[in-house]
This record gives structure tokens, C-alpha cells and sequence, in this order.
């Protein structure tokens, strides 16, 4: 750290959370360096708006080619950049994808947070790590509400993976006395969040349903039930999580739960429709009221091989010893999701 300079390595950077907490690191001082993995196609439309703000950016932002996989890379990033603080967002973070591609999942999910720590050690650099651990590491739940004390049960190879970085922090804590912390963060949405994942993919399927462009949204367990939160508050959070004292593992929740049903329900409620539920299982849909179109049904290709049924977290802790407390309601988180969406498909904007 030259002269007290605030310095930080985000992996994941071009993904929701690593957008959002680019923002509040720049707004706090921090020079930000992300980690931006190369391909063919261009992903960062979630930070061009920092990259081609010139005023906002005062040199101050910074992206550099790497990957996970590659021990080398992160070497030679953390001992050129000098980070007094990482956060390691990046994974295949994609629950279902994760029963397709387990050994690439692991990989990245779960030795991808080794090569980190390892590069921490190696290159004896005093800097805080901050590793983006899940809910999904409570699986099949062994306690409701779940706290950082409820034992592990995962339930797929992305969870298994996590269950490994989450464990290799806590050993590298303990070993080498690196200040490593874990944040086990519940869902959280935004309106940056992927289209593959089921909030998301709510909002923008009942924007299109209502604006005509679309005419079903295909769904797998409607029962399943979630802790779903606000990300921009979530990543705060995580930048709580390395200002404490000393290294611990936090979860951010909101400690309420609502099902996939109920997210449906309040997403086209806001649109001005109500659903009606007829039939059950593999049969059920959801029409609209005011119509009787037919515009929800299943798709067993949408369940998982091992689901998950509910989630729930307590985050009294990171109220005590971060003050930390979620702002968003359900129904808030919804709306601005909603509002957005509509917005893009009104204008036919993907």
C-alpha cells in the first residue's frame, strides 16, 4: 500500500455483484482492479459505464486479463498490483449449469479460491480476502432460520465446490494467519442479474408475456422457497465484512423467505395482472385473469437433480459486529426489476 492508497483485486468483476461493488469502492476512494477473463465475445456491458467514465475513473480503474484456473496469472497479478484488499467473486456461479460442467465448477469454484490464498501466501502480502461464499452450502437445511453456526449439507457440484473454498479460507485463517473472511450471502437480485437465473428471467419473460413478445415463461419448482435480498446492499456487506477487526465468516440475509410462486405472482401483479393457478405437479399453470391466457407452465427440464427446498438466513450477526441490517423489501426488490425490465422490453431492448 503506498501512502495509505486504498487498492482493490475484484474477480468477477464484469458479473452483478462485482458491478455494484466497482461502483462503492471508486465512491470510497479505492483504486479497483478487475479481473476480466478473455473471450471471444465482449461481457462487461455491467461496467462500461465506469470504464468509459473518464472523470469518474481519474485513473482509478483498472481491468487485467486472468483467470481462476490459472495459478501463474494470479501470481503475478497480486504481486504486481499489491491489493490491500481481494474479493473473489468470480465463479461458475450457476446452481443448474453446475450438474453439467462439475469438474470445470469445481476448478474455478473450488481450487480457484486455493490459487488465491496461495498467492497470498506465497507472495507474504499483508492485504484482507474476502471469499463470496452461498446459502446453497445449507442445502438440504439442517436448521431453519440457518445461521454461521448450522451445519453444511450441499445439495449440487457448484455447492460442493463452494463447501471446499469455504473451508480452505477458514484453514488458510487458522494456518497462515492470513485475514481471510467469508461472506455466505443469500440470494440477492438486482436488475443486472444474469437472464439465466430465475428471478430475472421472471422479470423479463413478464415484460415481454405483457408487452406481446413473448408468450409463456417456463418455470421448474414453483415451491422452492428463498431468502431473496438487494444486491447493491449485499455488496456493502461484503466491503463490512474485510473493514472489521478481524477475519470471521458473516451471513447476510433478510430472514424472510418467499417461494418462486410468490415471486411470479407479485412480478405480474406490478404489471397489473393477476395469475390463477389451475391443475398440479407437472401439470400446473398460471393464466392470467383478466384474460385467461395461459402464460406460466412447467418444464421438468427446469428441476434439479437434488433440490433445494428452502432457504432462510439469520444475519443477526453481521447486525452486531458490522452494522449491517438489509433495506429492500421483497416486493421493492421486485418492482425496481420489473420497472427496468418493462422499461427494455417496451423499447424491444434485450
Amino acid at each position: 500500500m503506498e501512502n495509505g492508497k486504498k487498492i482493490a483485486l475484484v474477480s468477477g468483476i464484469t458479473g452483478q455483484d462485482g458491478s455494484y461493488l466497482t461502483e462503492l469502492l471508486l465512491e470510497k476512494g479505492y483504486d479497483v482492479h478487475g479481473i476480466l477473463r478473455r473471450s471471444s465475445s465482449f461481457n462487461t456491458f455491467r461496467i462500461d459505464h465506469i470504464y468509459n467514465n473518464n472523470e469518474l475513473l481519474n485513473r482509478r480503474f483498472f481491468l487485467h486479463y486472468g483467470d481462476l484456473t490459472d495459478s501463474s496469472n494470479l501470481n503475478r497479478l497480486v504481486e504486481k498490483i499489491q491489493p490491500t484488499e481481494i474479493y473473489n467473486l468470480g465463479a461458475q456461479s450457476h446452481v443448474q449449469v453446475s450438474f453439467e460442467v462439475p469438474e470445470y465448477t469445481a476448478e474455478v469454484d473450488g481450487v480457484g479460491t486455493l490459487r488465491f490464498l496461495d498467492a497470498i501466501k506465497e507472495t507474504g502480502l499483508k492485504t484482507k480476502f474476502y471469499q463470496a461464499s452461498t446459502s446453497e452450502l445449507f442445502g438440504k437445511v439442517q436448521e431453519v432460520p440457518q445461521t454461521e453456526k448450522t451445519p453444511f449439507y450441499p445439495r449440487s457440484p457448484y455447492a460442493a465446490a463452494k463447501l471446499y473454498a469455504y473451508w480452505i479460507v477458514v484453514n488458510y485463517r487458522e494456518a497462515y494467519n492470513v485475514f481471510a473472511s467469508n461472506g455466505i450471502l443469500f440470494n440477492h437480485e438486482s436488475e443486472r442479474r444474469g437472464k439465466t437465473f430465475v428471478t430475472r428471467k421472471i422479470t423479463v419473460a413478464a415484460s415481454k408475456i405483457i408487452t406481446g413478445q413473448q408468450d409463456k415463461l417456463y418455470l421448474g419448482n414453483l415451491d422452492s422457497k428463498r431468502d431473496w435480498g438487494y444486491a447493491p446492499e449485499y455488496v456493502e456487506g461484503m466491503w463490512r465484512i474485510l473493514q472489521a477487526d478481524e477475519p470471521d465468516d458473516f451471513i447476510l440475509a433478510t430472514n424472510e423467505t418467499h417461494s418462486i410462486r410468490e415471486f411470479v405472482e407479485e412480478t405480474f401483479k406490478i404489471l397489473g395482472e393477476e395469475i390463477v393457478w389451475k391443475g398440479s405437479g407437472l401439470n400446473e399453470t398460471g393464466s392470467l385473469k383478466s384474460s385467461g391466457r395461459e402464460v406460466v407452465a412447467i418444464d421438468p427440464r427446469h428441476f434439479r437433480p437434488t433440490e433445494v427446498e428452502l432457504l432462510i438466513g439469520n444475519p443477526a450477526k453481521a447486525a452486531e459486529k458490522l452494522g449491517w441490517k438489509p433495506k429492500t423489501s421483497f416486493r421493492e426488490l421486485i418492482r425496481i426489476m420489473v420497472e427496468s425490465d418493462f422499461e427494455k422490453a417496451k423499447k424491444r431492448i434485450d
